[in-house]
């Protein structure tokens, strides 16, 4: 089920520059509800990779914890893995797909519908809680 256009809005995150391919990302509060509470923040962060950029909860699919060990280090070495300081767990940056350690068979991060305009990267909140 998704959140009809009313339930919908777009708010700014960052200027695009600030995203450096592979490099650090921005983290901020996404405004969404809880699965049976009312609108709640969540940690989340965007980064570019690829030269596209992407968004996701900050919360590692293996335990509910933040991913970065220093706020905006998410990446591994390669700059191609988002990695969780707390257990090593791995997801491709691209994606959000589980591809190492601890999460392996538990999903992976959780997307948020992001696009990048002249004015920045703007993120979509809805009234409805997002897909795990």
């Amino acid at each position: 089920m998704s959140a009809s256009a009313s339930d919908r809005s777009w708010v700014r995150v960052c200027d695009g520059a600030r995203l450096r391919d592979g490099g650090d990302g921005v983290r901020f509060e996404w405004v969404g509800p809880g699965r049976d509470s009312p609108p709640t923040r969540l940690a989340a962060f965007a980064l570019r990779v690829g030269g596209r950029v992407h968004a996701y909860l900050n919360r590692c699919a293996h335990v509910a914890v933040e991913l970065d060990w220093v706020e905006g280090k998410f990446l591994d070495e390669s700059g191609r893995h988002v990695i969780c300081a707390t257990h090593g767990a791995t997801y491709e940056a691209d994606s959000g797909r589980c591809s190492g350690g601890p999460c392996l068979g538990r999903g992976g991060l959780i997307a948020l519908r992001v696009e990048e305009r002249a004015d920045g990267v703007w993120v979509e909140e809805a009234a409805q809680a997002p897909e795990d």
